[in-house]
């Protein structure tokens, strides 16, 4: 959603930050690069000007540390800035409040207020344990609350019985109480929408809102609508009272503008955001980390809550406890492709590490695609388990066997076995005597924290303790991309920002080396 934008914003700054000295003149300029790239992203203007307006004041009267260079300041200054117009802090869906806590969602056809209505009450269920009831209001599309069913018996999630000929109000009355009736703690209200804002359509919002007396109003927009969005929002919450937005198509190519704008404008913040058409593809906003992934930044606590809600406990365990004997066989490497496949590939990762965001067009003109995790995979499937295992017995006429099994040729073999060596050579080194490197580094740094006791179990750690905890590296000068054995931001241990046998990317396979 925000590539475009990432890059402009990211080759400004990235202009400023190696200068030694910034006159009013140059942060002028950047400023104005910052204008064009937020209105090119449609930002609405009112917003790009308030936030330029801010940046400037506080660059103008910002006091220059002698540790930081005066372009790294203004790139603070612009994140800083980023971050409050998008709502400094997340805020989830508040359940405080007697049940059934009534949900009520608004929006336009077609912005998903429908898919997203049964991906909330998915989200309630799988992670708060809450008991949901369903109810459509909108008895003028055709078959829509044929579709809300449907989503209700895909997630077995309640949902109200369909009486024909009721109006929107009296469903909406009907629904709260059946939750009281049925035990439920939370009902959502899916409610129609029209192709534009109408006086009809808010007439009858206002009347569900006064039958059903909802705790939460939820406006559903379409993050690719743009300039549109802003009026959008401010005429539901003019005339309805919305209590937060759910941003949908967050995965689709748009240019991002409707998200900065919308918290601006109605001070609403965003709660939720649709990254695709599953049920489970809905995440909580979180403006700290987009503003990092927007400037380029990475986005770390994503990257450990996505390895956490993916990555298999046990399997983690028994590769930990292989790594600490620096043992690593080709069954390892293709549960690791396959966990970055689930992931979110390549792309996905390279999105969220500090420093690596612009390594994804490098690699995808390489070849370096999620493609390659597929053949790989393949090319270990078509091995024996014996050659699995002691990866030296592969000969030349194996290799043969394995390419016409795997549909591959013997270079691709080749680059998946130097790939392998290089990894099993990291985790000899990352195990091996004295507790190995990686123990040692972590020992360090966490000396350098002032934490007595050793770096804590970060897999163990919630996203807020691994903010307070990044935080806490920051206050000792640790930034991201400064680590010690991180390089420019890479994995630990991995060197500069390199990902085992991708070099940087030296040795990377099929990557062309610098000249």
């Amino acid at each position: 959603m925000f590539e475009t934008l990432q890059d402009r914003l990211g080759s400004i700054l990235n202009g400023l930050t190696g200068r030694g000295a910034l006159s009013e003149a140059d942060v002028s300029a950047a400023l104005r690069e910052v204008r064009r790239a937020l209105l090119e992203a449609d930002v609405a203007l009112e917003v790009v000007r308030s936030f330029t307006d801010a940046v400037r004041e506080k660059a103008v009267g910002a006091e220059i540390l002698k540790s930081i260079k005066p372009g790294q300041m203004v790139v603070k200054l612009v994140h800083d800035e980023l971050v409050s117009m998008l709502g400094s802090e997340g805020v989830s869906i508040d359940l405080n409040a007697a049940a059934p806590v009534v949900i009520m969602m608004v929006g336009l056809q077609g912005s998903g207020k429908t898919t997203t209505s049964g991906k909330i009450a998915n989200r309630l269920k799988t992670r708060d344990k809450k008991k949901v009831l369903m109810a459509s209001l909108d008895t003028r599309r055709p078959a829509a609350q044929e579709q809300l069913r449907q989503l209700g018996v895909q997630t077995g999630i309640d949902t109200l019985p369909i009486i024909a000929g009721q109006s929107p109000t009296d469903i909406a009355a009907r629904a709260v109480q059946a939750a009281k009736l049925g035990g439920h703690d939370v009902v959502i209200l899916d409610t129609a929408g029209r192709t534009h804002i109408d006086e009809p359509l808010m007439i009858e919002m206002a009347e569900i809102k006064r039958k059903s007396n909802p705790h939460e109003i939820l406006l559903v927009a379409d993050a690719l609508t743009g300039q549109d969005a802003v009026n959008l929002a401010r005429n539901f919450d003019d005339r309805v009272g919305i209590t937060g937005l759910v941003l949908t198509r967050m995965d689709g190519d748009g240019r991002g503008g409707a998200a900065l704008s919308m918290r601006a404008v109605t001070g609403k913040p965003i709660k939720l955001i649709g990254v695709g058409e599953k049920m489970g593809e809905l995440e909580e906003f979180h403006p700290r980390r987009v503003a990092d992934r927007i400037l380029g930044m990475g986005d770390i606590v994503s990257l450990v809550e996505k390895a956490a809600e993916n990555i298999d406990a046990e399997k983690a365990a028994a590769m930990a406890a292989k790594m600490a004997k620096g043992k690593f066989d080709l069954n390892d490497l293709a549960d690791q492709l396959r966990q970055m496949q689930k992931m979110g590939g390549m792309g996905g990762i390279m999105g969220l590490m500090p420093g690596m965001a612009g390594m994804k067009d490098k690699m995808s003109a390489a070849g370096l695609d999620d493609k390659l995790f597929g053949r790989q995979i393949a090319i270990i499937n078509s091995m024996t388990k014996a050659e699995r295992a002691n990866p030296d017995m592969l000969k030349h006429s194996r290799k043969k066997r394995i390419a016409a099994g795997s549909g591959t040729d013997a270079s691709d073999i080749n680059k998946l076995l130097k790939m392998h060596r290089q990894m099993a050579d990291m985790m000899k080194m990352m195990g091996g005597k004295k507790g190995g490197m990686m123990k040692q580094m972590m020992g360090g740094l966490a000396s350098k924290m002032g934490l007595g006791g050793g770096m804590p179990d970060l897999s163990k750690m919630d996203p807020k303790q691994l903010e307070a905890l990044a935080k806490q590296a920051e206050a000792v000068g640790i930034k991201p991309g400064s680590l010690p054995g991180l390089g420019g931001g890479g994995l630990p241990g991995l060197g500069g920002g390199r990902l085992p046998g991708l070099g940087g990317l030296p040795g990377l396979p099929g990557l062309p080396k610098k000249k």
